[in-house]
């Protein structure tokens, strides 16, 4: 669509997904990426050169990324080594980043060279700049720190999540995308440790309540081990939605082409049950003053090897971008 202004927030795998989709319908793409992860190599660098989570944001830079090829491929690579533990299996970007970081005096500045470097085509931010933590209170009054002890499966179930800093302020240029975008996405993702980690930085949770544009939750397909074990999709809704001030939310886009019975069942095996968008899940989703939109939006090529994370029943980025557009002009045909 041309002329589409659209704001994609999350990070991990979801919200890259969601840009390498709509990159082929619009330039107009902000991704605003999360910064609190704390597990593998970005972890590492956090604690050795005091950044923000470079990984995420390493990764949807190379998703708007239309420079050299050889650029992108090293820019995601890891290192593997047995001769040094904190070399193994660290991202090359993460790195880079951290360095011009160093060079460029700011966090802000280092996106804004690696994007020019890898000429990216749009702009990639991240929600705030503070090198600060997630963590979370459990339903057994427990409190953790980091987001790598906040996703950790065999724990109590989170109660509620929290920045370590008490006031964080949005990176500059957040709330002005999410000002004047037509179209905002929230995941796909980690419900605790991704959408609504973005959603804590309280001045990107207000701009998007109050914002013009439309506001698309992209449902997760299965529940996570460690998050969101015996939630329904509608319980996904309501957090997102909370973690918004109660409104904002306009529709949840859910996927109704279900995976085949063993596909199911490998991730099953994972804690990772599928989500099934039944009746009854709409009639809770709309009882939330939300409504919700059903689209073939997964990618059934089958399982894949991730590096230490857990793999899922993941969106297709060209379903979920043709659903989204879709959504966008049936707003507009109807205003």
């Amino acid at each position: 669509m041309e002329g589409l202004k659209v704001v994609c927030v999350g990070g991990g795998l979801g919200a890259p997904t969601v840009m390498r989709g709509l990159k082929k319908h619009t330039e107009n793409i902000t991704g605003l990426i999360g910064v609190t992860d704390s597990g593998r190599s970005t972890g590492k660098v956090r604690i050795a050169l005091d950044v923000p989570a470079p990984g995420d944001i390493r990764s949807a830079l190379v998703t708007l990324a239309e420079g050299d090829p050889t650029l992108r491929r090293v820019f995601q690579h890891r290192f593997r080594t047995d001769k040094s533990e904190d070399l193994d299996g660290m991202a090359f970007g993460n790195l880079f980043l951290a360095a011009l970081t160093q060079l460029e005096g700011s966090f802000l500045g280092a996106v804004e060279a690696a994007a020019r470097l890898l000429a990216v085509r749009g702009r990639v931010l991240p929600v705030t700049l503070y090198n600060t933590h997630l963590c979370a209170v459990l339903a057994d009054g427990t409190i953790v720190e980091q987001e790598v002890n906040v996703r950790a499966p065999g724990k109590a179930p989170i109660e509620r999540i929290f920045l370590k800093d008490a006031h964080v302020d949005p990176c500059e240029g957040t709330v002005e995308a999410i000002e004047e975008a037509d179209l905002i996405t929230l995941g796909p993702g980690s419900l605790f440790t991704t959408v609504c980690a973005c959603l804590l930085v309280p001045e990107i949770a207000r701009a998007i309540a109050r914002a013009r544009g439309l506001v698309v939750y992209v449902a997760n397909t299965t529940r996570q081990p460690g998050q969101t074990e015996g939630f329904t999709i509608a319980d996904h809704v309501a957090r997102v939605r909370d973690h918004l001030g109660g409104s904002g939310l306009d529709v949840v886009l859910l996927n109704d082409d279900a995976p085949s019975a063993d596909l199911r069942e490998h991730y099953a095996a994972q804690g990772l049950d599928y989500l099934e968008p039944t009746t009854a899940e709409l009639a809770a989703i709309r009882a939330l003053g939300i409504e919700p939109v059903l689209a073939a939006l997964i990618d059934t090529s089958g399982p894949r090897q991730l590096w230490e994370k857990l793999d899922t029943i993941r969106h297709h980025p060209d379903r979920v971008a043709d659903a989204l557009v879709a959504l966008v002009r049936s707003r507009a045909e109807v205003t």
